[in-house]
């Protein structure tokens, strides 16, 4: 029996014999980094970076090896984390700039608002990019979608990690803080576990790091621990991460202290794979990895969407666990409100699938393949979907768009009407770095999955949002 499918079997037992005592079920702890790649940790094998409270955290649980964002970019997996869906489905299509229409609307299911709807006290510390008229009642903020306290930025820590001035706490601008934004963010984090959550009620806390997104600082004590990084940017790269690292230290030992430990499944991650150096001026500190993975930020190859994934809960996930079950952070909404006993609404379009139901150790069972669509992706690759070793991609009709640019006008239509010219077949087990295109050999491989991805692609943009017709 896989070790993980046992351990998992045992969280979900334990979590619904308790289901009914509040006080009894499990805490929810989600720590989401921005822009960390496949290859950053020491754990997952940078021979430079150090990380040793991942390295610990990864000791002590799962590290998953198959671990997937929900998209290729910031605000998409954001958005599908919070929902559960294909964030194309919600209407969330690319990176928010500040301004933008688009948001996650006010009437989408969310993690938090299930979660508080069977007693659970919500918070978010960090990046939010789910909106881009951030603080103003134009458009939904995160106490909208069901978090109880809030303290965040619309997009990245402003004008840098350092001292950022850009921080809103329950609506209200906070100002100039000091020190780097990882250990601003888990500080308040910290704040709110100690000082205003209840501790009659399970929380599930939303803790989203600006690190290693540019524009990057670091400090110097820890810069200067890599003499032997020689490109320029490079040990500013390194130290953000070990900074971030540390930052995840102190919140876990505060975790620890405050007797959390064994009722709080932690879940750490990325929003998606590392940023390419030199893709705009501000991008030279950009030295991520992704490991033996191919792309990077904005592909669709596993390089953009493939992340770490680290999961822990002493005493019910056995410590030490590798497993390559292919995950996603849109499994935490369902996972979460089943562990929780929130009930789901019905109709709800969910692309993520319960861990919770593994149990006397039976396999995760998808109903459908992991599916991920960005129409503004590297290349003409912009479709693809995964199902076991499995995983293939579509290419489109349109040409060249530029990566990364944020929806505009005229968009629509490259979300609409597309059509796909291409497929690439790979088997991720035996060919990591997507080198060897099988669809020849395989064909009837290729023709299901091709069956998938257009199902799924037909179903996600059936209702597609056009943002700038509904604000005209």
């Amino acid at each position: 029996m896989n070790t993980l499918r046992l351990s998992i079997a045992i969280l979900a037992i334990c979590a619904f014999t308790s289901v009914t005592k509040a006080d009894d079920r499990l805490n929810f702890l989600v720590i989401m980094c921005d822009d960390l790649g496949y290859g950053d940790l020491e754990c997952y094998g940078h021979p430079s970076i150090r990380t040793p409270n991942l390295n610990k955290l990864a000791d002590e649980g799962v590290r998953f090896t198959s671990y997937y964002s929900a998209a290729p970019v910031c605000s998409p997996s954001r958005a599908g984390l919070i929902t559960g869906q294909t964030p194309t489905q919600v209407g969330v299509y690319d990176w928010i700039p500040g301004g933008s229409p688009m948001h996650v609307r006010a009437e989408e299911v969310t993690l938090p608002r299930l979660l508080k709807s069977v007693g659970y006290e919500t918070g978010l510390f960090g990046k939010w990019h789910c909106n881009g008229k951030f603080n103003s009642p134009d458009q939904p903020q995160p106490n909208d979608l069901g978090f109880d306290y809030w303290f965040a930025t619309q997009n990245n820590a402003g004008p840098s990690h350092e001292n950022p001035t850009n921080f809103v706490r329950n609506g209200k601008r906070v100002g100039p803080t000091q020190g780097f934004s990882c250990q601003v963010v888990a500080d308040e984090a910290i704040h709110w576990l100690s000082e205003v959550h209840d501790d009659d009620k399970p929380f599930f806390a939303l803790v989203t790091f600006h690190e290693p997104h540019e524009p990057i600082a670091s400090p110097d004590e820890l810069v200067k621990t890599y003499p032997d990084a020689e490109k320029k940017g490079e040990a500013l790269y390194y130290a953000n991460v070990t900074n971030m690292d540390q930052a995840v230290g102190k919140l876990m030992a505060k975790v620890d202290e405050l007797n959390l430990r064994d009722n709080t499944l932690v879940v750490f991650t990325s929003d998606n794979g590392p940023e390419t150096l030199n893709r705009y001026k501000n991008a030279w500190r950009s030295h991520g990895s992704p490991g033996p993975l191919r792309g990077m930020k904005l592909h669709i190859y596993d390089g953009g969407i493939r992340v770490p994934g680290i999961a822990r809960l002493p005493g019910k996930i056995e410590a030490g666990v590798e497993s390559d079950l292919p995950v996603c952070s849109l499994d935490l909404l369902p996972t979460f409100s089943e562990l929780a006993g929130a009930e789901i609404p019905a109709g709800t379009k969910l692309d993520g699938t319960s861990l919770a139901k593994m149990l006397d150790g039976e396999t995760v069972k998808r109903e459908k393949p992991l599916f991920w669509h960005y129409y503004r992706a590297f290349g003409d690759s912009k479709v693809a979907v995964r199902d076991g070793d499995w995983k293939l991609v579509a290419l489109w009709d349109q040409g060249n768009v530029s990566p990364g640019s944020a929806y505009k006008k005229g968009d629509y239509s490259l979300i609409k009407d597309v059509k796909f010219t291409d497929f690439e077949l790979y088997n991720l087990t035996e060919d990591i770095g997507e080198t060897k295109d099988l669809k020849e050999q395989h064909p009837e491989i290729a023709a299901r999955l091709k069956k998938a991805l257009l199902a799924k692609y037909d179903e996600a943009t059936a209702n597609a949002i056009d943002w700038f017709a509904e604000r005209n």
